[in-house]
């Protein structure tokens, strides 16, 4: 099993805060003899919909020396993750969890921007500090 974000648990409370239930920690995925580890798998009951919301949430710190890469990086995780959870989970929405400092430095310019126009990637931002979700892209 992979090792853990730094700010894993931080992500974790704020996705409790917001009322999410984590449900996995972390969320087990096979694919033929291939073992896939999505940091979380959360839901959250929804009334008007009579039934849960259920989500996976992929955690990234981007703290290394290239944004870019670190992006690169992301998108590919997130596209192997969001292909194995069609198969296994098909009700399950991905997520890349950063905080909000990383969507301000990399998510606004529009690298970054065509990445949630173009649909490639869902993120949920966060203050660290506060452990407090802060925005949902569509």
């Amino acid at each position: 099993m992979p090792a853990r974000d730094s700010i894993h648990a931080n992500v974790r409370r704020a996705l409790e805060r917001d009322g999410w239930t984590i449900t996995h920690d972390p969320l087990r995925l096979s694919l033929g003899r291939r073992k896939l580890y999505v940091d979380l798998g959360c839901e959250r009951l929804l009334a008007a919909e009579k039934g849960p919301r259920k989500i996976a949430v992929e955690i990234k710190t981007f703290a290394g020396p290239s944004e870019v890469k670190d992006l690169e990086d992301a998108v590919g995780q997130f596209v192997v993750y969001e292909h194995a959870l069609r198969r296994e989970e098909p009700g399950r929405s991905l997520y890349l969890a950063v905080p909000e400092a990383t969507w301000q430095l990399v998510f606004t310019d529009e690298l970054g921007q065509i990445l949630i126009d173009d649909h490639v990637l869902q993120v949920v931002t966060f203050d660290i500090v506060k452990e407090e979700i802060i925005r949902w892209s569509p």
